[in-house]
């Protein structure tokens, strides 16, 4: 199976990386944020850090769309940050599975990215039992992920 795993280059990272044996035995490939530690990364494409930019998201949306089209994963994993948003949206379109993982630091409020992604989520986890009260019925608890 064909796996394309979305994440900043920060702690979101971090946790995508304390993942990486649930995908042995699978091609998997990141869409990341450029940055020293990103470049070692075996398979990878990188994009420019989107932050609150309107312009830079576009740009991110018509990167992340070549790359979907080109690489077709079955499905898209993520571990956040705003990166996920375009991937996830796209990722409908083309009707490919994609699970969101909430970031482990997120006790009882959810990100900005969990709560634009949940609506297009077909698996969305949170690590924490009291945030499964902050967003709906499709959110599952399955312990500590990462």
């Amino acid at each position: 199976m064909k796996v394309c795993l979305v994440c900043s280059h920060g702690g979101h990272l971090s946790e995508m990386l304390r993942l990486m044996e649930a995908f042995e035995g699978h091609e998997a490939f990141f869409i990341t944020y450029d940055s020293i530690r990103t470049r070692q990364l075996q398979r990878r494409y990188l994009l420019h850090n989107i932050g609150k930019s309107p312009w830079r998201m576009l740009r991110a949306a018509i990167a992340t769309l070549r790359i979907l089209r080109r690489e077709r994963p079955e499905v898209i994993v993520s571990t956040g940050s705003e990166i996920a948003i375009p991937a996830f949206y796209i990722a409908r379109l083309f009707r490919m599975k994609t699970i969101f993982i909430e970031s482990w630091t997120r006790v009882v409020q959810p990100t900005g990215t969990g709560r634009i992604v949940y609506p297009v989520s077909d698996v969305f986890l949170v690590q924490w039992e009291a945030l499964l009260s902050r967003y709906g019925k499709k959110a599952r608890y399955e312990g500590a992920i990462v």
